[in-house]
């Protein structure tokens, strides 16, 4: 039987040690692109200012970046120490992104990092920029060969079950890569990326004209980031749109638990802007709907249902009935009895394997299980619905809050009276944590909301453990939540200690960056103070 504390356990693990990770992941992705552009603008007009910008922040990123490595090893070993049966099962399609990722992607972006710290003086400019532009550039090849595994997890095309290995094989690596939940999620991770580096600098930004301190370089870099991340904050709200449409089309269980979409109601279906989810009576309590939004949203479409959990149930029933039934053919295959009969048969019910195994929580005698156990496997295969409804929420709170402070940041900045509105100043210091505040709650959606599947509808996450001991992951599990506070506190005491210090820790002497903002290259040594 499933040892339900260890699968729990080992869920949890995992859960921290990749929120900790995303903790670094997207400020490395938002950084890398806004010291290309600072780069690039020191290049373009030979400002001194603008080098100083790009090294500044370069810094803050070095930090970060170190922090970001340091805690992703351990999740690639987590697949092997953790979770060896799922790396059994799919290693052989799972494994191809991962291994491209850290062969191409990690090490063009390793390679390029220290050439940007390393090559101020020994590469030309136009070299210099080529290097942080490649650095920048294998930070998101990185972030894509992730997210095409992760997505091969939510939707698992390319691929298919050999019963005769009891694997999954991979069949196609174009359908792995074009994926259509590969590149909605990049595009959209990556612009959360984006949007936590442009509120990151300029949030720190506001900061110093709050305090009144290197004004020019400030406010530059507030200018930098304000544009940056009004792109960036739009493009993640409308590939979150996209991202709707594709769990609609494949992930109708996900999609049905984020809106607490009980019953299947008349096209087109209404969002429910807030409420709470009462499973009990399969209701919403309290909700407050915007008409027609979630069925434009879900389907395109004004005629097209959302299908509620309800029916899904009962489509999922259907399913594991029929699981049970590809169970028997895969038994009498392994047996050697590999008549035609029994391969057409096995063929022809496969694709509901991974909802047979879903019984074998309740019992290994798949083939007869009881009618209680069916129940209780059909109620597993929904995901949580109150955790997904808030997550979801608090995401698109954030988001759109984040939106807001762009918007009024850009327009005031263009007028050049940003710092004349403390009060906008203020909000967006106080509203560093959102971009995080955002990205780990659409984590939880994400990955939440695929349960209970480790592979969508395929391998079931509690068959996915490896044979350890309570105790084995407990350990482990404390261990790590240790150190990575330990790193953590390093991150945030580095982080601080330098922001504080700000630009002039770049020059023995304080800069004055009121004189020698547009000053040529050549007349800087003449602002240093004695």
């Amino acid at each position: 039987m499933i040892n339900d504390t260890l699968v729990e356990l080992s869920r949890w693990q995992f859960a921290i040690t990749a929120l900790f990770h995303f903790l670094f992941v997207p400020l490395t992705i938002g950084m890398s692109w806004i010291l290309v552009i600072m780069e690039s603008v020191y290049v373009i007009t030979g400002r001194e200012i603008y080098r100083d910008m790009t090294q500044f922040w370069g810094k803050l990123f070095g930090i970060n970046f170190a922090l970001g490595v340091a805690t992703g090893l351990t999740m690639e070993f987590e697949f092997g120490t953790n979770w060896a049966y799922f790396s059994q099962y799919v290693g052989d399609v799972f494994g191809a992104p991962l291994a491209i990722e850290s062969m191409m992607a990690f090490f063009l972006e390793s390679t390029f990092v220290g050439m940007f710290f390393l090559g101020w003086d020994r590469l030309s400019k136009r070299q210099h920029l080529t290097g942080t532009f490649v650095m920048a550039l294998g930070t998101n090849l990185s972030a894509l060969w992730i997210l095409v595994g992760n997505a091969w997890m939510q939707n698992p095309v390319g691929s298919e079950f050999n019963y005769e290995t009891m694997r999954m094989e991979m069949i196609s690596f174009s359908e792995l890569l074009f994926n259509p939940v590969a590149q909605v999620k990049f595009i959209h991770t990556a612009a959360a990326g984006y949007v936590t580096g442009a509120m990151f600098v300029m949030s720190i930004s506001s900061y110093y004209i709050l305090k009144g301190r290197d004004l020019p370089f400030a406010k530059r870099s507030f200018s930098v980031a304000s544009g940056f991340g009004i792109a960036a904050i739009l493009s993640v709200l409308l590939l979150g749109d996209e991202s709707g449409y594709e769990a609609g089309a494949v992930q109708k269980a996900k999609l049905a638990a984020i809106e607490a979409e009980y019953h299947t109601e008349p096209a087109p279906a209404d969002f429910t802007l807030i409420g709470l989810p009462n499973d009990k009576e399969m209701h919403t309590d309290y909700s407050v709907k915007i008409p027609y939004a979630l069925g434009i949203i879900a389907t395109r479409s004004l005629d097209k249902q959302v299908t509620g959990i309800n029916d899904l149930k009962k489509g999922n029933e259907a399913r594991i009935r029929n699981g049970m039934i590809a169970y028997s053919y895969l038994l009498k295959l392994q047996a050697g009895e590999k008549t035609q009969v029994n391969l057409t048969g096995f063929n022809e019910t496969k694709q509901d394997l991974g909802y047979g195994l879903l019984l074998k929580r309740y019992t290994e005698d798949v083939v007869d299980a009881s009618e209680e156990q069916i129940t209780k496997a059909v109620d597993d295969s929904i995901p949580p619905v109150a955790p997904l409804f808030f997550a979801f929420r608090i995401m698109v709170g954030s988001g759109m809050a984040m939106l807001c402070l762009f918007l009024l940041a850009f327009y005031f900045n263009a007028k050049r009276v940003i710092e004349q509105k403390r009060w906008l100043l203020k909000a967006i210091l106080f509203a560093l944590p959102l971009p995080w505040v955002a990205i780990e709650t659409g984590w939880l959606v994400a990955e939440l909301g695929r349960q209970p599947w480790s592979i969508s509808e395929v391998f079931p996450t509690f068959l996915s453990v490896s044979n350890l001991t309570v105790s084995d992951v407990l350990t482990s599990m404390i261990a790590f939540i240790s150190v990575y506070t330990i790193m953590f506190i390093i991150e945030m005491f580095l982080m601080i200690k330098f922001a504080r210090i700000g630009p002039s820790s770049l020059h023995t002497g304080r800069y004055h960056f009121e004189q020698a903002a547009n000053a040529p290259s050549g007349l800087r040594q003449q602002t240093l103070e004695s």
